[in-house]
């Protein structure tokens, strides 16, 4: 009983500092209820490219609020690599979608679980996980995350109301990595692309291009397989 309250209160407090501290320092013509989630997240993208240092920590704010609040994350993932670069930016995204996963996760647990409940109730794919976690919690999560069968920001709501453990459920967050690192590439080379004529641009850029294609390449290779095995595997485990 203890351990609920608990969580409850460290739900509730993470959530309203990190909301109030994000929309404190946002400048005043953001629009703290956007109509246009998109627009919204393009705008806060570039206040956060001037903020210099301080911008990865509004970056991961951003990213937690999103999360929970059911935002488009791949914006903020592709953005990412716009101002970060690929190994920043990777970090930045991983880091805000775990801590906002694991928001989510505890909000669906001690906080929403009717309103979860009733989100998922006739959706057989997480009836199907929900027996499955009760076998094997960590592989299973573990699975879910590397395959993109299973929509992420509902997911994290919809573990929260499984009998999965806390712990299994973060660690099984390091099965974001490498979707994550290959969309946060993909922004990087759209901010280069942007970048071409410039006085930034390299002697040499076709090197350089060669080495991001073939490195994107890879990128792509590495997760499309990993997401097949793992979605072969996640379809073995929930039968």
């Amino acid at each position: 009983m203890v351990e609920n309250w608990f969580f409850k209160a460290l739900t509730l407090t993470s959530l309203v500092v990190a909301i109030a501290f994000f929309f404190h320092t946002t400048p005043v013509s953001a629009n703290p209820v956007p109509s246009n989630p998109q627009g919204f997240l393009l705008g806060a993208l570039q206040w956060i490219d001037s903020l210099g240092t301080m911008g990865a920590i509004a970056f991961i704010i951003l990213y937690i609020i999103a999360t929970v609040a059911f935002l488009p994350g791949s914006i903020l993932t592709l953005g990412a690599g716009v101002v970060f670069g690929v190994f920043w930016g990777s970090v930045y995204v991983f880091l805000g979608a775990t801590l906002g996963a694991t928001a989510a996760f505890l909000a669906g647990r001690y906080l929403a679980r009717g309103w979860v409940a009733k989100k998922i109730a006739d959706n057989k794919k997480f009836a199907a996980i929900d027996k499955a976690v009760g076998r094997e919690g960590l592989k299973i999560v573990l699975l879910t995350r590397l395959s993109p069968i299973f929509p992420f920001n509902l997911l994290n709501y919809a573990f929260g109301i499984t009998g999965v453990a806390l712990k299994d459920y973060f660690i099984g967050s390091v099965g974001m990595i490498p979707g994550t690192i290959m969309y946060v590439y993909i922004g990087s080379l759209a901010g280069n692309l942007a970048m071409i004529g410039t006085e930034s641009q390299s002697s040499n850029p076709t090197a350089q291009w060669a080495i991001r294609i073939v490195g994107f390449i890879a990128t792509v290779a590495v997760t499309v397989y990993i997401t097949r095995v793992a979605q072969k595997a996640l379809e073995n485990e929930v039968l």
